[in-house]
Protein backbone atom coordinates (compact mmCIF):
# COMPACT_ATOMS: atom_id res chain seq x y z
CA UNK A 1 0.00 0.00 0.00
CA UNK A 2 3.09 2.66 0.90
CA UNK A 3 4.39 1.69 -2.62
CA UNK A 4 1.03 2.46 -4.32
CA UNK A 5 0.52 5.81 -2.58
CA UNK A 6 4.00 6.34 -3.39
CA UNK A 7 3.36 5.49 -7.33
CA UNK A 8 0.29 7.90 -7.08
CA UNK A 9 2.38 10.62 -5.81
CA UNK A 10 4.94 10.15 -8.38
CA UNK A 11 2.03 10.59 -10.68
CA UNK A 12 0.85 13.62 -9.03
CA UNK A 13 4.29 15.18 -9.61
CA UNK A 14 4.20 14.35 -13.10
CA UNK A 15 1.07 15.96 -13.23
CA UNK A 16 2.59 18.92 -11.86
CA UNK A 17 5.11 18.85 -15.01
CA UNK A 18 2.77 18.01 -17.95
CA UNK A 19 0.29 21.23 -16.20
CA UNK A 20 3.50 23.83 -15.10
CA UNK A 21 4.56 24.52 -11.74
CA UNK A 22 0.94 25.60 -10.06
CA UNK A 23 -1.16 26.23 -7.02
CA UNK A 24 -4.79 25.75 -6.57
CA UNK A 25 -7.11 27.95 -5.12
CA UNK A 26 -10.95 28.84 -4.42
CA UNK A 27 -12.52 31.51 -6.27
CA UNK A 28 -12.11 33.41 -9.16
CA UNK A 29 -9.18 34.19 -11.00
CA UNK A 30 -8.62 36.61 -13.63
CA UNK A 31 -7.40 34.16 -16.82
CA UNK A 32 -4.84 35.35 -18.93
CA UNK A 33 -6.72 34.64 -22.49
CA UNK A 34 -10.22 35.60 -22.97
CA UNK A 35 -10.60 32.92 -25.33
CA UNK A 36 -9.91 30.52 -22.62
CA UNK A 37 -11.98 32.20 -20.41
CA UNK A 38 -14.69 31.86 -22.72
CA UNK A 39 -14.44 28.01 -22.85
CA UNK A 40 -13.00 26.15 -19.62
CA UNK A 41 -15.86 24.96 -17.35
CA UNK A 42 -16.71 26.19 -14.13
CA UNK A 43 -18.03 25.01 -10.93
CA UNK A 44 -21.58 25.44 -12.45
CA UNK A 45 -21.10 22.87 -15.11
CA UNK A 46 -20.27 20.16 -12.24
CA UNK A 47 -23.17 18.90 -9.39
CA UNK A 48 -23.84 20.52 -6.32
CA UNK A 49 -21.12 19.23 -3.95
CA UNK A 50 -18.42 18.74 -6.36
CA UNK A 51 -15.22 20.40 -4.96
CA UNK A 52 -13.79 22.91 -8.17
CA UNK A 53 -10.52 24.13 -7.77
CA UNK A 54 -8.95 26.66 -10.97
CA UNK A 55 -5.25 26.41 -10.79
CA UNK A 56 -2.89 29.70 -10.67
CA UNK A 57 0.56 29.81 -12.45
CA UNK A 58 3.64 30.90 -10.62
CA UNK A 59 5.35 32.86 -13.39
CA UNK A 60 9.35 32.27 -13.87
CA UNK A 61 9.16 28.70 -12.32
CA UNK A 62 10.16 25.80 -14.32
CA UNK A 63 7.84 22.87 -15.00
CA UNK A 64 7.84 20.59 -12.27
CA UNK A 65 9.92 22.49 -9.74
CA UNK A 66 10.14 21.12 -6.93
CA UNK A 67 8.99 17.76 -7.18
CA UNK A 68 10.55 14.17 -7.33
CA UNK A 69 12.31 12.86 -10.21
CA UNK A 70 10.85 10.47 -12.32
CA UNK A 71 9.99 6.81 -11.47
CA UNK A 72 12.84 4.56 -13.39
CA UNK A 73 11.00 2.37 -16.21
CA UNK A 74 12.05 -0.26 -18.30
CA UNK A 75 11.63 -0.02 -21.44
CA UNK A 76 13.52 3.73 -20.36
CA UNK A 77 11.19 6.91 -20.67
CA UNK A 78 7.93 4.70 -19.86
CA UNK A 79 7.06 5.99 -16.68
CA UNK A 80 6.75 10.16 -17.88
CA UNK A 81 6.51 9.61 -21.37
CA UNK A 82 3.38 11.66 -21.95
CA UNK A 83 5.17 14.32 -19.72
CA UNK A 84 7.83 14.53 -21.85
CA UNK A 85 5.68 14.62 -25.36
CA UNK A 86 3.99 17.43 -23.84
CA UNK A 87 6.37 19.83 -22.65
CA UNK A 88 8.64 19.20 -26.11
CA UNK A 89 5.68 21.01 -27.95
CA UNK A 90 4.02 23.08 -25.03
CA UNK A 91 3.49 26.84 -25.93
CA UNK A 92 4.19 28.69 -22.71
CA UNK A 93 3.43 31.93 -21.62
CA UNK A 94 -0.40 34.01 -20.94
CA UNK A 95 -3.28 32.36 -22.69
CA UNK A 96 -1.40 29.11 -23.56
CA UNK A 97 -3.41 27.15 -20.84
CA UNK A 98 -6.37 27.31 -18.24
CA UNK A 99 -6.21 24.53 -15.30
CA UNK A 100 -8.89 23.13 -12.74
CA UNK A 101 -9.14 20.24 -10.61
CA UNK A 102 -12.19 18.53 -10.12
CA UNK A 103 -12.73 16.33 -7.01
CA UNK A 104 -15.40 13.95 -6.15
CA UNK A 105 -15.57 11.20 -3.26
CA UNK A 106 -13.60 8.38 -5.75
CA UNK A 107 -11.79 10.69 -8.39
CA UNK A 108 -9.97 13.67 -8.44
CA UNK A 109 -9.01 15.09 -11.73
CA UNK A 110 -6.82 17.38 -13.04
CA UNK A 111 -7.97 18.90 -16.50
CA UNK A 112 -6.42 20.99 -18.94
CA UNK A 113 -7.76 23.61 -21.51
CA UNK A 114 -5.02 24.61 -24.04
CA UNK A 115 -4.69 26.90 -27.34
CA UNK A 116 -2.21 24.83 -28.97
CA UNK A 117 -2.55 21.45 -30.36
CA UNK A 118 -1.04 18.23 -28.98
CA UNK A 119 1.07 15.82 -30.99
CA UNK A 120 -1.51 13.30 -30.92
CA UNK A 121 0.68 10.67 -32.74
CA UNK A 122 3.76 11.00 -30.54
CA UNK A 123 1.29 10.51 -27.36
CA UNK A 124 -0.21 7.22 -29.58
CA UNK A 125 3.12 5.95 -30.42
CA UNK A 126 4.54 6.08 -26.72
CA UNK A 127 1.17 4.40 -25.70
CA UNK A 128 1.82 1.42 -27.79
CA UNK A 129 5.53 1.44 -26.65
CA UNK A 130 4.76 1.16 -23.23
CA UNK A 131 1.66 -0.88 -23.27
CA UNK A 132 3.67 -3.19 -20.69
CA UNK A 133 6.53 -2.11 -19.13
CA UNK A 134 8.21 -2.50 -15.31
CA UNK A 135 9.02 0.23 -13.10
CA UNK A 136 11.23 0.70 -9.86
CA UNK A 137 11.14 3.35 -7.20
CA UNK A 138 14.95 3.10 -7.17
CA UNK A 139 18.04 1.53 -8.41
CA UNK A 140 18.28 -1.87 -7.31
CA UNK A 141 14.90 -1.95 -6.05
CA UNK A 142 12.02 -4.85 -7.17
CA UNK A 143 10.56 -4.24 -10.46
CA UNK A 144 6.62 -3.35 -10.73
CA UNK A 145 4.66 -4.68 -13.84
CA UNK A 146 2.81 -1.56 -15.30
CA UNK A 147 0.28 -1.69 -18.23
CA UNK A 148 -0.96 1.09 -20.48
CA UNK A 149 -4.08 0.47 -21.82
CA UNK A 150 -6.42 2.13 -24.42
CA UNK A 151 -10.10 2.19 -23.70
CA UNK A 152 -12.74 3.06 -25.76
CA UNK A 153 -14.67 6.68 -25.88
CA UNK A 154 -17.66 8.33 -27.77
CA UNK A 155 -15.13 10.98 -29.16
CA UNK A 156 -13.40 10.67 -32.65
CA UNK A 157 -9.75 11.48 -31.99
CA UNK A 158 -9.78 11.57 -28.55
CA UNK A 159 -7.13 9.01 -26.41
CA UNK A 160 -7.97 7.51 -23.56
CA UNK A 161 -5.61 5.34 -21.65
CA UNK A 162 -5.96 3.71 -18.13
CA UNK A 163 -2.88 3.18 -17.14
CA UNK A 164 -2.00 0.38 -14.09
CA UNK A 165 0.03 -0.67 -11.66
CA UNK A 166 0.41 -4.18 -10.23
CA UNK A 167 1.88 -4.10 -7.06
CA UNK A 168 1.98 -7.70 -5.89
CA UNK A 169 -1.13 -8.97 -6.51
CA UNK A 170 -2.85 -5.52 -5.64
CA UNK A 171 -3.72 -3.20 -9.23
CA UNK A 172 -4.01 0.89 -8.68
CA UNK A 173 -4.98 2.70 -12.02
CA UNK A 174 -4.80 5.81 -13.33
CA UNK A 175 -7.03 7.40 -16.56
CA UNK A 176 -5.29 9.79 -19.06
CA UNK A 177 -7.41 11.65 -21.91
CA UNK A 178 -5.78 13.66 -24.63
CA UNK A 179 -7.79 15.50 -27.45
CA UNK A 180 -7.17 18.24 -30.04
CA UNK A 181 -10.28 20.39 -30.93
CA UNK A 182 -9.80 22.61 -33.81
CA UNK A 183 -6.32 24.79 -33.04
CA UNK A 184 -6.89 24.03 -29.06
CA UNK A 185 -6.63 20.72 -27.24
CA UNK A 186 -7.69 19.35 -23.89
CA UNK A 187 -6.12 16.72 -21.52
CA UNK A 188 -6.89 15.47 -18.16
CA UNK A 189 -5.48 12.57 -15.51
CA UNK A 190 -7.99 11.10 -13.11
CA UNK A 191 -7.17 9.20 -9.93
CA UNK A 192 -9.28 7.17 -7.57
CA UNK A 193 -9.34 9.00 -4.61
CA UNK A 194 -11.78 8.08 -1.94
CA UNK A 195 -13.43 11.39 -0.36
CA UNK A 196 -16.59 10.66 2.16
CA UNK A 197 -16.59 14.55 3.08
CA UNK A 198 -18.18 15.00 -0.94
CA UNK A 199 -20.99 14.07 -0.97
CA UNK A 200 -20.87 12.97 -4.75
CA UNK A 201 -19.81 10.16 -5.61
CA UNK A 202 -17.47 9.18 -9.20
CA UNK A 203 -17.10 6.04 -11.38
CA UNK A 204 -14.19 5.54 -12.85
CA UNK A 205 -13.34 5.96 -15.83
CA UNK A 206 -16.89 7.08 -16.58
CA UNK A 207 -17.00 10.12 -14.50
CA UNK A 208 -13.66 11.18 -15.95
CA UNK A 209 -14.92 10.89 -19.71
CA UNK A 210 -17.91 12.63 -19.04
CA UNK A 211 -15.99 15.56 -17.56
CA UNK A 212 -13.42 15.53 -20.25
CA UNK A 213 -16.55 15.34 -23.04
CA UNK A 214 -18.36 17.96 -21.65
CA UNK A 215 -15.09 20.00 -21.57
CA UNK A 216 -14.32 18.89 -25.30
CA UNK A 217 -17.79 20.06 -26.37
CA UNK A 218 -17.30 23.30 -24.88
CA UNK A 219 -14.37 24.15 -27.39
CA UNK A 220 -16.53 22.60 -30.31
CA UNK A 221 -18.77 25.47 -29.20
CA UNK A 222 -16.32 28.39 -29.27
Amino acid sequence: MIRALRWLSALVAVLATLTGCTSAVSGTPTWPGARLEKVVLTSADFPDGVQYDRIVEEEGVPDGAGGPPPMLSDPPGCSEGFSKSIGATAERGPGSAAKYVVGYNGARMLITVLSWSLDTETLQAIAERCERFVTYFGPGSPSIPMTTTALDTDRDGALVYQQTMDLGGARSSVFFSFENVGSMAVFGVAFPTPDPRIPVKATLPQTFLEAMGKQAERLEQA
